[in-house]
C-alpha cells in the first residue's frame, strides 16, 4: 500500500478486517489481505492462471448506496467483465463483527493489475484487493 492515501483510515481498516469470499456456502474461498491461501493457489493452478482481482462496484469510495444503485453497479462491473472476456466467480465482502451489509463481487480470474485498478477506478472504488502467483491477497488503493 502507498504510504498516503485520500482514503479515511478507520475506512482503510475496515477494508483491511474484511473477509472477501469467493463463492458461498461451506465450499467457499475465504480471502484475507497479507495471508496467503492455498486454496486460492489450487484455484489459479485450476484455471491456468497466475493472479486474480476480487472487485466490487457496490458503494462507491465506501459510501452507502441503495440497493437498486448497487443493483445497477453489480450489473454494469458484469458486463464490464465480461466484455473482456475474463472468467470471474461471484464473491462477497463483509467485515467481521460490523453490520455494514454485505458487497456483491466478483473474483476476475487471470485479470492483471493495470486492468484490475482501471476497473476498480471506473467504478468508482477506493480499493481493491489482488493476488499474483504467491496467492496473497494485497488490498490496493486507487485513491
Amino acid at each position: 500500500m502507498p504510504d498516503r492515501s485520500n482514503i479515511d483510515s478507520s475506512k482503510l481498516r475496515a477494508y483491511l478486517a474484511t473477509s472477501y469470499r469467493i463463492g458461498t456456502g461451506p465450499n467457499a474461498i475465504v480471502l484475507t489481505v497479507g495471508q496467503r491461501s492455498a486454496t486460492l493457489a489450487s484455484l489459479f493452478a485450476t484455471h491456468g492462471v497466475d493472479c486474480g482481482a476480487f472487485i466490487t462496484a457496490y458503494n462507491p469510495r465506501g459510501t452507502a448506496q441503495s440497493s437498486e444503485a448497487n443493483t445497477r453497479a453489480h450489473d454494469a462491473l458484469t458486463r464490464e467483465l465480461h466484455r473482456r472476456g475474463v472468467t470471474s466467480l461471484k464473491g462477497s465482502g463483509t467485515e467481521d463483527g460490523s453490520n455494514w451489509p454485505a458487497e456483491l463481487s466478483w473474483f476476475a480470474l487471470g485479470l492483471a493489475l493495470s486492468a484490475a485498478r482501471e476497473i476498480g477506478t471506473t467504478f468508482d472504488q477506493d480499493a481493491i484487493v489482488w493476488a499474483d502467483s504467491d496467492a496473497v491477497p494485497q488490498l490496493i488503493l486507487l485513491r
